[in-house]
């Protein structure tokens, strides 16, 4: 944990170093490329020794993968490949060494590689294989067009700004920021009807990383401070069980994940950070012409400390984690769509049981939640008084509810997660299969509308912003000339 931190401090000052001394106005995408990628190397053979080699091997035979088996079927052998070795290295991680160890290993970086290949795979797919007119907007921007070299590929998998703890971004917003065409905007008037395109001044992530390594400071403190006075592991003690009042016990249950909560914000902060200070993560500016650096951020605190919904949580909360999650997956299911999403999340997450309770826990929270307030949200809309009571007994809920479900997450086992619910008498388990017996699920409507219910809103808000404000035009030797992307934006906004 101190290597990685460590190594995280110092990609924060190689950062300012690259974007100060290796500006894209100053160098050349090669070598960009190249000193991101050695740099990358170099803090993962620090922080985790010759384990390291494991991202590499991933890396090279996916890509080997993509050049031989051609791009009708590279997205499906890849995303096999990477999940597996993926997979394979966390059972002799978890069951052969360190069982029950929550320290940072090297199976987190290869978390973030094996969506990054996947993420590629999909987009060459997409781009060199598919018709146009069969891709979603979002997919027919985010398309590849040309295969990318093995540099590129490495840098993009590799570089130091995201090895250690990501985030997850797309393979064409890390190229334009390469290149250096991060600034180039895309902008509608007010009235919506006229797009215009022009060069904006290189803005300063000066203010933004400085407001995140504030948060980074206080989710520390935080974490040295309460977190080891609050552990999740009470909720469980025997004594505990047998005095404590019901109320108390959910009072404690919620202290305890919300305590444990802050070195996530730490470690995603940081990472964030870490881009913004390189000059990546810029995505426009708002209706205020303040800049927005919050291209490629995991988070934010704010909307899930005061969530109101199991919906609005987990929109909120490992965004690009859940971004990749819709793309490779939800949007691409035949059949049941939510549960092979929940399936995929949990075999990515490790090999712990409690991954497996907490995701299936998951599913019936979803849905119960999504039944619920399909049913009865609109009765308490209307009256702002009423509206604020049913805010603050949804907010209640949602709090009890995520931390209910999160417990086997945290405590990893099946025997300390079964003694957990047992003692609670399975209760929200109950109350969902309850719920879902009740009330009835909203189908979603074919075409173009059946993922709605499961896509989050800021992945909607998100991409269509993204669509007319960040740059993410193609980096590749694309057919589509940069008047067509900003049109395919356009367009694809409007669907």
């Amino acid at each position: 944990q101190v290597n990685f931190v460590v190594c995280q401090l110092f990609a924060l000052l190689a950062a300012v170093w690259f974007r100060t001394y290796l500006h894209s106005s100053k160098t050349s995408p090669f070598i960009r490329h190249v000193v991101a990628t050695l740099l990358g190397l170099y803090l993962a053979l620090f922080c985790f020794g010759w384990y390291a080699l494991h991202f590499v091997i991933q890396s090279g035979i996916s890509y080997y993968i993509m050049i031989i088996i051609g791009v009708e079927n590279m997205h499906k052998y890849c995303f096999v490949f990477a999940l597996g070795y993926l997979t394979v290295c966390q059972i002799t991680r978890v069951y052969i060494f360190d069982y029950g160890q929550y320290s940072a290993d090297f199976s987190g970086p290869m978390m973030i590689i094996t969506q990054k290949i996947t993420s590629l795979a999909f987009e060459i797919h997409d781009g060199m294989f598919r018709k146009n007119e069969d891709l979603t907007p979002s997919q027919r921007c985010l398309a590849v067009r040309r295969m990318p070299s093995l540099l590129e590929y490495l840098s993009y998998n590799c570089n130091f700004m995201g090895i250690l703890a990501g985030p997850l971004c797309s393979y064409k917003d890390y190229i334009t920021f390469i290149e250096g065409r991060s600034y180039q905007l895309q902008q509608s008037e007010a009235n919506g009807k006229e797009d215009t395109k022009y060069e904006q001044t290189d803005p300063s992530p000066n203010i933004a990383v400085a407001q995140k390594l504030l948060i980074c400071g206080l989710s520390l403190l935080f974490h040295m401070t309460i977190t080891k006075t609050l552990p999740v592991e009470y909720n469980i003690d025997d004594n505990f069980r047998a005095t404590a009042s019901w109320p108390v016990r959910f009072f404690y249950l919620y202290v305890s994940l919300m305590a444990a909560r802050p070195k996530y914000y730490f470690a995603w902060t940081l990472a964030d950070a870490i881009n913004n200070a390189a000059g990546f993560g810029f995505r426009g500016y708002d209706k205020n012409g303040v800049t927005r650096w919050d291209l490629i951020s995991n988070l934010r605190i704010q909307q899930i400390e005061f969530s109101t919904s199991f919906k609005m949580f987990l929109d909120n909360w490992n965004i690009q984690t859940a971004l990749w999650l819709k793309r490779v997956c939800y949007e691409r299911a035949t059949f049941s769509p939510t549960i092979q999403t929940f399936i995929l999340s949990a075999i990515w997450h490790g090999v712990y049981p409690g991954y497996y309770l907490t995701f299936l826990t998951g599913v019936l929270m979803t849905l119960a939640a999504r039944a619920i307030r399909n049913n009865i949200r609109h009765y308490f809309v209307e009256s702002p008084a009423v509206k604020l009571c049913y805010d603050i007994v949804t907010w209640m809920a949602t709090q009890a509810a995520i931390s209910y479900t999160v417990v086997p997450f945290v405590l990893l086992s099946v025997k300390p997660s079964f003694t957990f619910y047992s003692s609670c008498y399975f209760c929200l388990h109950i109350a969902s299969i309850l719920v879902l017996l009740v009330f009835p699920l909203k189908r979603t409507q074919k075409g173009s509308k059946k993922h709605e219910s499961f896509q989050p809103v800021w992945s909607r808000k998100l991409e269509e912003e993204s669509l007319l404000q960040k740059n993410n035009y193609s980096t590749t030797n694309n057919s589509f000339s940069q008047k067509q992307e900003i049109t395919c934006r356009y367009q694809a906004l409007k669907q």
